[in-house]
């Protein structure tokens, strides 16, 4: 079986989370998970049963001791039920998204995306089909990424931004005292660093953060 260090990579990864965000949702140093999935220290039972809610996972299978995913409870018959936390529910995706137009008023859907209900019970999402290679070979063209409503992340989030009314652009934030910076993985795109007056009068603004990468092959 795997250990959990290593799932707990997979399943950050997944999700596109960095370790600052996880440690941010568990109320707990960056270090402390940077621990965790190098196998030098090992979470209490307590930050167990908080991954297992935040990843939507059941706890045999963070311990390694299950490949099944989903949460399992046991009746009064003792018979396996899965939890009702894995229905699923439906999403738009999104072919661009344009400022000054609110996300629910957006008529250019090309698809839906279901994702747990459990997961939609946490904010508003949406699905957008990116476009271009400035994420390569992270995320390529035609790949659908699943995105939280939000207006702000932290640094090493990929995030959803609109700059100077255009389209949204997909790219991963780093965040400065004076400013912050839209980062391609694509090394042929230059980083775009932005300082706090051209972000309030270009504008620059994040209108989610990317949860899942759901590529198309």
């Amino acid at each position: 079986m795997a250990e959990l260090k290593d799932i707990l990579k997979k399943l950050r990864s997944e999700r596109n989370m960095s370790q600052a965000s996880l440690a941010s949702e568990l109320k707990a140093g960056v270090s402390t998970v940077a621990s965790w999935e190098v196998g030098k220290r090992f979470p209490s039972r307590e930050n167990m049963e908080q991954l297992a809610d935040i990843f939507n996972v059941d706890l045999a299978y963070l311990y390694g001791e299950s490949e099944i995913r989903q949460r399992i409870h046991i009746d009064n018959d003792g018979n396996a039920m899965f939890s009702m936390d894995n229905l699923a529910t439906k999403i738009p995706v999104l072919g661009r998204v344009a400022a000054g137009i609110p996300i629910q008023a957006i008529t250019d859907i090309v698809d839906y995306e279901e994702i747990p209900t459990s997961l939609a019970k946490t904010g508003e999402f949406f699905a957008l089909k990116i476009k271009g290679d400035s994420m390569e070979p992270k995320i390529s063209d035609g790949d659908v990424v699943i995105v939280r409503q939000q207006d702000d992340a932290e640094t090493g989030d990929t995030v959803i931004a609109l700059i100077n009314g255009d389209d949204a652009v997909c790219k991963r934030l780093r965040k400065y005292k004076e400013g912050l910076e839209l980062i391609s993985t694509n090394p042929s795109y230059a980083p775009l660093y932005f300082d706090e007056e051209t972000i309030k009068n270009k504008p620059v603004k994040i209108i989610g953060k990317v949860v899942e990468l759901r590529a198309k092959f």
